[in-house]
């Protein structure tokens, strides 16, 4: 069973796994190291990852990307609309029970909506399939990456999407601490005490993170985070398109902002020149046929591209700024800046860093683009039975307020509202508080969490609402003494560590009147201790003192209703994926069984006349060349352009039946040789063993090696000279397989006999000669008694 780690960007994805005493990343069916987080929909099938890269310009209607983005947002999320000119599908309401947003497309020629914990759900699949196809194992424990911004019902869609996919997510990490982690559990020289503090600023391709953390060996703690979800490398693109499509109106006379394909090739274009300003001073930008067939070209130099980029340079250092304060921290006591994040590596972003702190703070010790994938698997080995790693402590932070809500019963029988925040943002994850009510005997009652969205980062629009919490059968609390008395009901609420709230229990206090047992009185006339002691004695309680309240608790019933799927709408989902997964199969496979026809063709047609000429009977060669013909035509109709499997695969069959002798015959004249060769000098090595006198102890066992190997001569010579004799279009005599298969039943045979020791000459000991065993001293008589 692998142990991954996921990072799941917006627009790509890097995989980890935990293997060899190390991380390793995954290479998709293309060898890159990042798989594009794009979902395509086809006529056939889905497209995936690189598939529906390779395509996207020409699909672009039913390619989804920014999956990231989408997961867990609501369709009323108002900030949605700066979404969509970044996507080229249509977003609409997903008709999910969370009102989730989703996207039409068109799949198997027919207009689909789905929602976007779907969408994310079959992204994941494609990573658990890659996964598997390197490792050789199946992959369903994971950890994912999820910006810290995310709220609760953003990772809950997360990590519905991957028990979608079939895999497991033990734990929905943040980014930065996913980077922390990677940082510090490889670090010797952490302190012991005195903790280092780091920062850590993440500038991915849609938002910035930045995450204030001490370490200290074997432990880090997140002190602080600050976040902009609308500062990232495609804003920084944004900014070059503006700038382009303004230039090429006056220049060209067209809005290439109105153009969908046009657009997309721009910003393909400019990723690319944004990366050759980051080692140069200049870059050109050359798009050939960019729309109406006409070609545009232009120049930009980096200090104009820094003039252009100059207000999101700025907004990086207040992060900086903002998280220091949380933390209590000033610049002088940061130790390094680690940055994370492909767009770290532009020139602007690492000077506003160092111009905040006045001196160069910069480090590299992590992989900017890996670092996060790396932490998720680490995570994952450290949750992990399987796997041994070093202990290392984690503690995160909240990221918000969460309260909870309820009504209160007062003495005028009205209920009155009430509200406790139960976790503050900033403090530490994970927690557990244990929240106490006082409630009418017999009388359920509910509450609710919230998530304080005056403390919410200011990002999208999600519900607040976390879940509804009813608590059933709550007892009398002194039914004997006062039965109007109300219950002390106690319920453990806990931030788990995906910052995720969950109730664990609930007890109620009832009062205990069970009389406690009397002291044993000793048995008059009974012997006192042995050490004399007297037993202690147990004073009277004084008679004004009234006696101490006992309770003991009483499990208590929760049912828990949240925010996002139920289990039965997860499970439907759950089987709707894996009927497409399993029709995406059957088309891949398809796909697969197709080419082999069109590959064995093109070689049938080939080696029929030069290389099989010689295995192949006239008429042999005829048949075989009128169905290559027949399979050629038919390939290329359309009927034989959309088959099904089970035809392509008869259809192959029918040439190699009578291609594939010819092609073993060719492939045998070659190897048989070899194998002759083989097989005579493992006789010849074993003869010269048998022929050894040392080993003539063995006697018949020897002459049994060497019947064994004369025999297995004598059938050698023998098939190989009717081999040689027999027509070369005539069935095999004897393969190059069964001289080795004789070699090999020789040795197996004759090899054990020849390698036993040799047994150690038997060494006479010499006669025993009796000695006369004669007394040291005398014998005396025994003194006789004399009258």
């Amino acid at each position: 069973m692998s142990v991954v780690g996921i990072d799941f960007g917006n627009l790509q994805s890097c995989i980890a796994v935990a293997r060899n005493r190390g991380i390793d990343i995954i290479c998709n069916e293309v060898s890159n190291r990042f798989t594009p987080s794009l979902v395509g929909f086809g006529q056939k099938s889905r497209l995936l990852g690189e598939a529906a890269a390779s395509v996207q310009v020409s699909n672009l209607k039913n390619t989804v990307s920014s999956l990231k983005r989408l997961v867990g947002r609501p369709a009323s999320d108002a900030t949605l609309d700066k979404e969509r000119s970044y996507l080229s599908c249509t977003l609409v309401p997903s008709g999910s029970p969370s009102g989730e947003i989703g996207a039409r497309v068109n799949y198997l020629g027919e207009e689909r909506v789905f929602s976007a914990t779907q969408l994310a759900a079959m992204y994941l699949g494609k990573l658990k399939s890659t996964t598997e196809r390197e490792t050789g194992a199946p992959v369903a424990d994971v950890v994912v990456s999820v910006p810290g911004w995310f709220v609760p019902e953003q990772r809950k869609a997360v990590a519905e999407a991957c028990e979608i996919a079939g895999l497991n997510p033990l734990r929905i990490i943040n980014d930065t601490t996913a980077a922390a982690l990677a940082y510090g559990i490889t670090k010797t020289d952490l302190p012991e005490s005195e903790p280092r503090k780091v920062v850590f600023v993440d500038v991915g391709h849609s938002s910035t993170s930045v995450a204030a953390v001490a370490f200290v060996k074997g432990k880090l703690h997140v002190k602080a985070t600050a976040f902009d979800a609308f500062l990232g490398g495609r804003d920084l693109d944004q900014l070059l398109v503006d700038h382009f499509v303004t230039e090429f109106k006056g220049k060209y006379k067209f809005d290439v902002s109105q153009f969908p394909k046009p657009l997309f090739r721009l910003r393909a274009a400019i990723e690319k020149l944004k990366k050759v300003l980051s080692a140069n001073s200049q870059a050109p930008l050359n798009i050939e046929a960019l729309h109406d067939d006409r070609d545009v070209s232009s120049m930009i130099t980096r200090d104009e591209f820094e003039q252009y980029s100059a207000p999101f340079m700025a907004k990086i250092a207040p992060l900086i700024e903002e998280v220091l304060a949380k933390a209590g921290w000033t610049k002088d006591e940061v130790f390094c800046v680690e940055t994370v994040g492909g767009t770290t590596r532009v020139p602007g972003v690492r000077n506003a860093i160092t111009g905040y702190f006045g001196r160069d703070l910069l480090s590299f010790t992590i992989n900017q683009d890996e670092a996060v994938a790396r932490g998720c698997a680490l995570m994952c080995a450290i949750i992990s039975p399987a796997f041994r790693v070093r202990d290392f402590d984690i503690k995160d932070v909240a990221g918000s307020n969460v309260k909870v809500t309820w009504t209160q019963p007062a003495a005028n029988g009205e209920e009155l509202p009430k509200e406790l925040t139960v976790f503050e943002r900033g403090s530490t994850v994970p927690a557990t508080k244990v929240l106490t009510f006082y409630r009418p005997a017999a009388q359920p009652f509910d509450f609710e969490a919230h998530l304080d969205a005056a403390t919410t980062a200011p990002v999208c629009h999600v519900p607040t609402w976390l879940g509804r919490y009813a608590v059933k059968n709550i007892p009398v609390g002194a039914p004997e003494t006062n039965p109007d008395e109300p219950t002390t009901v106690k319920v453990r609420v806990r931030m788990n560590p995906n910052h995720m709230v969950q109730v664990e229990a609930a007890y109620a206090l009832v009062e205990d009147n069970t009389p406690e047992p009397e002291p044993e009185v000793p048995a008059e006339g009974a012997a006192a201790p042995a050490d004399g002691s007297a037993a202690p004695a147990t004073p009277p309680p004084a008679a004004d003192e009234p006696p101490k309240k006992k309770h003991k608790k009483v499990e208590l019933n929760v049912l828990s209703t949240e925010a996002g799927l139920s289990r039965d709408a997860l499970l439907k989902l759950r089987e709707e994926e894996g009927q497409m997964a399993a029709a995406d199969r059957l088309v891949n496979d398809t796909e697969v069984a197709k080419n082999a026809l069109e590959e064995y063709i093109y070689e049938a047609r080939d080696k029929k006349d030069t290389t099989w000429a010689d295995y192949l009977t006239e008429a042999d060669k005829a048949k075989l060349t009128d169905l290559v013909n027949a399979a050629e035509d038919w390939l290329y109709s359309d009927e034989g352009e959309d088959a099904t499997k089970s035809v392509y695969v008869e259809k192959l069959a029918a040439l190699k039946a009578i291609g594939q002798p010819a092609h073993d015959k060719t492939r045998e004249a070659d190897e048989r040789p070899r194998a002759a060769t083989v097989l005579r000098n493992a006789l010849a090595t074993l003869q010269v063993r048998a022929d050894n006198p040392d080993n003539a102890w063995l006697e018949g066992d020897l002459q049994v090696v060497k019947d064994k190997i004369a025999a297995a001569r004598t059938w050698a010579d023998e098939k190989l000279a009717m081999q040689q004799a027999a027509a070369k279009h005539a069935p095999l005599v004897i393969t190059s397989a069964q001289l080795l298969a004789k070699k090999d039943e020789v040795e197996r045979q004759c090899l054990p006999i020849l390698a036993r020791p040799k047994p150690a000459p038997k060494v006479e000991e010499p006669a025993k000669t009796e000695e006369k065993k004669t007394d040291a001293t005398p014998a005396q008589e025994d003194p006789m008694s004399v009258d």
